[in-house]
């Protein structure tokens, strides 16, 4: 285990994340600007979409290919209903829906620091994982919404209704899903003959454009986790910073353990294993917040964005990935 975690520790894209938090940490000027950090976040979406797809072209899906991607839709409709379970016995209704859809929707960029790993491992890993990634970032969204209607509390004349088309659009058609979707088709569509145009761009330039990108996650993730640790989070009676830090981190592991076993259960090949584990063990900070901003503006946006910012993505990246990169070999060779 040992060395598995010293490669990820000293892997550049790493530590370029540390670096950013650094930064953060000791209050320097240093700065991503807001256009530079959207165009590091389009193309890391549209890299890994694309060679996806060119992957998923040059596989044929079998049986336990499809048995992963029944899995990945499965995960993403089990872990709100089960988080939000746990959640509203010590939150508002508004922010246990908020903080399921987030945990049981995903984070791209902890997949695509997941397959920067393998590929650094020599370990292959099948395209229609790119897919999976896809098709679990919206139903936690949407099971999230649909519990806060049917638990949350109506004032007199408050109807329970949903906006199912404004609803569809956010979760479905929001940008992050559009492009990884879009991409992934195109790279489907090209094959090999679209990687061969596009190599310089999307294979030599993309651990640079990774390591940017986290550089500008560290220092986010500082900041979020300085908010938090001063208590700028908005917390409802009985829901302290210790019970929050202790979900941010034991909830993603007991959804590793879970994914983990599915996957060693279906027999999926070492690196699909460990990507369908990291998709169940994160949580998303992206897509979510840029969802319920409008679909459920009740929820506390400074809850459930440093949680899954600050806390669960910087578990994953720093113990995570390696951690159940060790727990799946051994429950292969057990």
């Amino acid at each position: 285990m040992e060395s598995l975690f010293l490669v990820n520790l000293t892997s550049p894209p790493l530590l370029f994340f540390f670096l950013g938090a650094a930064a953060a940490l000791v209050r320097s000027d240093l700065e991503i600007p807001a256009p530079v950090a959207k165009f590091l976040s389009l193309y890391l979406l549209f890299a890994i979409g694309f060679k996806g797809g060119v992957a998923l072209s040059g596989d044929a899906l079998d049986g336990r290919a499809w048995a992963g991607l029944l899995a990945a839709l499965g995960l993403a409709a089990a872990v709100p209903l089960y988080a939000f379970a746990i959640l509203k016995r010590r939150l508002g209704i508004a922010d246990a829906a908020a903080l399921a859809a987030t945990y049981g929707s995903i984070s791209a960029v902890t997949f695509v620091t997941a397959t920067s790993y393998l590929d650094g491992a020599g370990i292959a890993w099948g395209g229609h994982l790119v897919a999976a990634m896809a098709l679990m970032e919206s139903p936690a969204i949407i099971i999230g919404i649909l519990l806060y209607r049917l638990y949350g509390e109506r004032g007199p004349g408050e109807q329970a209704g949903i906006d199912w088309r404004e609803l569809g659009r956010e979760s479905c058609l929001n940008g992050s899903v559009f492009l990884i979707v879009g991409s992934m088709l195109i790279g489907w569509i090209t094959g090999q003959r679209g990687m061969t145009a596009l190599a310089p761009f999307v294979g030599e330039l993309f651990t640079g454009m990774l390591c940017l990108f986290l550089l500008d996650m560290g220092i986010v993730a500082a900041r979020r986790l300085r908010d938090m640790r001063l208590g700028r989070m908005g917390l409802g009676e009985g829901a302290g910073i210790p019970f929050l830090f202790g979900f941010a981190i034991l909830f993603p592991l007991f959804n590793a353990v879970v994914a983990g076993s599915i996957a060693t259960l279906l027999g999926l090949p070492e690196g699909d294993a460990l990507l369908l584990t990291v998709l169940g063990a994160s949580a998303s900070y992206i897509a979510v917040p840029a969802a319920l901003r409008l679909a459920l503006p009740e929820a506390n946006p400074s809850l459930y964005l440093p949680m899954s910012l600050a806390v669960t993505f910087p578990f994953n990246l720093l113990v995570g990935i390696p951690l159940y990169h060790q727990v799946l070999r051994w429950l292969v060779s057990s």
